[in-house]
């Protein structure tokens, strides 16, 4: 793949180039794509969201001396600079690890952290009395075992819709907040984590992607992907007249993803998939980008029911320190049959 053509910037897959063409970033071009894409993570979506993910850069070298809010507006061109400005009040945008103000004068070989919770919805969550899979709970969190199909929230405008946050409001009880740590898609299946109150976390989100907190994924790919192994490093932002699809960009923002090769069949890949970031469909984005969307993934690639039902994406093992306690905890849950059938 040439990594000069225009719209991929400085995407990089390491430690070997990939064939085929890049996925992803064609706009829908019907009524109907749109009506799906607005439907398609249960309105997990929402514009500016990637301000409420992890975000993280390290400065160059040659950076002139720059006021840190002036300089995330300009990297984090999708955030509102009213957004930043809360993350900074917030105590959200850590320089070496350290909350900064506004006035922090960016410097060269600085490692700049932005993380903040998922904006607060108005819309009112009603208890659902759906049965949770619950692997691990204490007083201060839960690790949940999310099935596919199920939103993580319910849809604008209809809040007895099923949805996670639902279902876990039944169990903790009337006028609990669910505390969703991460998101999952509603097609992807698997570990999550939801904390029992702000503290915790926050101190989860603040976490993530470093070694406190780490995700593995397996995720079944159309093709045999080659090399077996490798980083992909390419920046992820928005597609150009799209409500959810994502692609890989100049102006996107950094996206890291270690990929592994388990298992091989005529059709399909079984791969071992570990973020180090967190951007919107980033997997899913990331595999497209190498010419190899994930099965059953109609966004990003083509959809068969016939196979599976839902993109072949699975949170399959979490290890995370226990904020309060210091515990060492690390849960895997099964690949789901759907998934199994497809390597068979």
């Amino acid at each position: 793949m040439d990594r000069s053509q225009e719209g991929y910037g400085d995407a990089e897959l390491r430690p070997a180039e990939c064939g085929g063409e890049p996925h992803g970033c064609a706009a829908p071009d019907d009524e109907e794509s749109l009506r799906r894409e607005a439907e398609a993570d249960g309105g997990e979506v929402e514009e500016g969201d990637e301000l409420y993910e992890p975000f993280a850069v390290d400065v160059d070298r040659g950076q002139e001396p720059m006021r840190l809010d002036k300089f995330l507006t300009l990297r984090m061109q999708h955030c509102s600079r009213n957004r930043i400005q809360t993350a900074v009040d917030s105590g959200s945008v850590l320089v070496g690890g350290r909350p900064v103000k506004s006035s922090y004068k960016v410097k060269p070989l600085d490692r700049i952290t932005v993380v903040m919770p998922y904006p607060k919805r108005e819309i009112e969550i009603i208890p659902e009395n759906i049965p949770l899979e619950i692997p691990y709970e204490d007083d201060d969190l839960l690790v949940l075992n999310k099935p596919a199909g199920v939103a993580m929230h319910p849809k604008s405008g209809d809040a007895s819709a099923p949805s996670l946050a639902a279902m876990l409001t039944n169990y903790l009880g009337e006028g609990s907040v669910p505390h969703f740590v991460s998101r999952l898609d509603r097609g992807t299946s698997g570990l999550l984590i939801a904390a029992k109150n702000g503290y915790v976390h926050d101190r989860l989100r603040r976490a993530l992607h470093s070694s406190d907190l780490r995700r593995e994924y397996r995720a079944v790919a159309v093709g045999r992907v080659e090399p077996p192994c490798g980083v992909i490093d390419a920046p992820i932002g928005r597609a150009e007249g799209s409500i959810i699809r994502r692609c890989v960009r100049a102006d996107g923002l950094p996206s890291l993803t270690e990929y592994e090769t388990l298992q091989v069949n005529d059709r399909f890949t079984l791969l071992r998939l570990r973020p180090q970031t967190g951007r919107t469909h980033q997997l899913r984005v990331h595999m497209a980008y190498l010419g190899h969307p994930l099965a059953g993934d109609w966004l990003y690639g083509t959809e068969d029911k016939t196979l599976i039902a839902r993109p072949a994406l699975h949170s399959y093992e979490l290890w995370f320190t226990q904020p309060v306690t210091g515990q060492e905890l690390h849960f895997t849950v099964p690949i789901p049959q759907g998934m199994q059938r497809l390597m068979e």
